[in-house]
């Protein structure tokens, strides 16, 4: 099997597809939190400042998720064609929720009636909760597994994806971007909007840490497998450690009101998230409740060696392009939100 790194392809384009990923959650995370945090602003200033501070970034974070998903379905096709077929339904509601978001952000600022603004308010609102809680019942599935047989199809029904555990992952998602995009809008405001966010800081700080916890008694109670591969490995340990240090840290630097270090430890978290659900699945990525011999892995779920080595060649000069991009855009816009006639 050919290396590169002494990692084998299959593996590493993992560690590609889940870097991706990762970095969606984190980029999209903060704004889908800022959206679901938008109706706690009752003022017309306190809501624009809040558009404000997403508008230049929030559609360049969804491109993460762009590539997120062409990296899966170019290095792992099986396991993109199971999954977006099993959760057709639910990556439906999310594509619209998407679009929904969007038209909304633009849309609010066309006209100056108060029932206007306030309708699209909703809608931002909505749709930005409605898509951490999707996202958190895909991700809580695919690690409890899905009854997927010999052909990959999924057998079973849409009222399957809504049990306790994959809720319970919904809710900690929706708690995790709720923090992070807090956390985010306190750094970019000022006067009575920022004094307001730093107790929105705290209270959505408390929610993330207490489903943080619920999540993690649960997954140790319930899902075995989830922590079989730490026991192989017991060094990989120094993950879920790294992660607790990590949310130990947010609430520190909060009560110090660095919020600057307290969104990079909010940032960590999420990716470390990430993680530790990846090292938990290895080398599954869709686990079948049916037999285990139907598991799709990172070796019976990808493409070609050569496809592979291709594809590596394309991330490895793409994926720090648009990392630059990305970086150069929040360093522009960087500093308080201060609006003018071009504001949302």
């Amino acid at each position: 099997m050919e290396t590169i790194l002494g990692i084998d392809l299959f593996t590493l384009w993992f560690f590609v597809v889940g870097g991706v990923f990762s970095g969606y959650a984190i980029l999209d995370g903060f704004d889908l939190g800022a959206g679901a945090l938008h109706l706690f602003f009752k003022k017309e200033e306190s809501r624009r400042i809040a558009l404000n501070a997403i508008g230049p970034v929030w559609d360049g974070n969804e491109v993460w998720l762009v590539i997120g998903g062409g990296a899966l379905f170019a290095g792992f096709p099986i396991v993109y064609a199971t999954v977006f077929s099993s959760f057709y339904e639910l990556l439906m509601v999310f594509l619209v929720m998407l679009i929904f978001r969007a038209i909304s952000i633009e849309f609010r600022s066309k006209e100056p009636m108060l029932w206007w603004r306030k309708l699209w308010d909703i809608g931002y609102s909505v749709s930005s909760i409605l898509i951490a809680l999707a996202l958190g019942l895909v991700l809580g599935n695919i690690i409890q597994g899905l009854p997927i047989d010999q052909n990959y199809i999924y057998r079973g029904t849409l009222m399957d994806f809504f049990n306790p555990y994959s809720i319970l992952i919904s809710f900690t998602t929706l708690a995790l971007f709720m923090m992070h995009g807090a956390i985010y809008l306190v750094m970019k405001t000022e006067n009575r909007l920022f004094a307001k966010l730093t107790i929105l800081v705290k209270n959505t700080t408390i929610f993330f840490v207490l489903m943080f916890s619920l999540t993690s008694m649960a997954t140790l109670l319930y899902l075995p497998h989830m922590v079989t591969r730490y026991k192989e490995v017991p060094y990989m340990f120094a993950f879920p450690f790294l992660a607790i240090l990590a949310v130990a840290n947010i609430t520190r630097q909060i009560s110090k009101r660095k919020y600057r270090n307290a969104f990079i430890s909010s940032a960590f978290v999420s990716a470390m998230l990430m993680v530790l659900v990846a090292v938990g699945l290895f080398p599954n990525i869709v686990i079948s409740t049916i037999d285990p011999s139907f598991h799709i892995t990172v070796y019976n779920g990808a493409s070609t060696p050569k496809t592979l080595k291709i594809l590596l060649t394309i991330a490895a000069t793409g994926v720090p392009i648009i990392a630059t991009y990305t970086t150069f855009v929040f360093w522009t816009f960087r500093g308080k939100v201060k609006l003018d006639e071009t504001s949302y």
